[in-house]
Parts: C-alpha cells; sequence; structure tokens
C-alpha cells in the first residue's frame, strides 16, 4: 500500500451525484384499504386499521417518483 490512509466521503458533495436523502422518516404514511379501497392516513404508532370500513389489510401507495432499474 502506498501509506495514504482511506478518507471517508463528506456529506457535502454537492454535485458529485450523490442524493440527499431525509434522515427522519415522514412519521405519517398514507396507505389504501384493501376492503373499501378508501384512502387512510397512519401516524407512527396509531393502529393498522382503516377508519371508515374496521379492516386490517391496508397496501402501501405506490411512489410518485421515478424508479429505474438496470437489467443485465
Amino acid at each position: 500500500m502506498s501509506g495514504q490512509g482511506y478518507n471517508a466521503p463528506t456529506g457535502d458533495a454537492a454535485g458529485s451525484g450523490s442524493r440527499n436523502f431525509d434522515a427522519d422518516p415522514p412519521t405519517v404514511m398514507h396507505y389504501i384499504c384493501g376492503d373499501c379501497a378508501s384512502r387512510v392516513r397512519l401516524e407512527k404508532g396509531q393502529p393498522i386499521r382503516c377508519g371508515l370500513c374496521g379492516a386490517r389489510v391496508l397496501y402501501k401507495e405506490r411512489t410518485k417518483r421515478m424508479v429505474q432499474f438496470e437489467a443485465r
């Protein structure tokens, strides 16, 4: 080895292709009820249950941002 130590990347790389994600996840999430198909808003720690019909099968909404995968 050349004697140079490892330099950890810094978090202030503005134009180097790194993405900035929030460190804290959102505390409010939106789900779709499996029975009545209504949009359910849940906060952290709240019971997983539809407010309209009482069903406990909730599906996570699809993301609005573009997701792209590279196939080989």
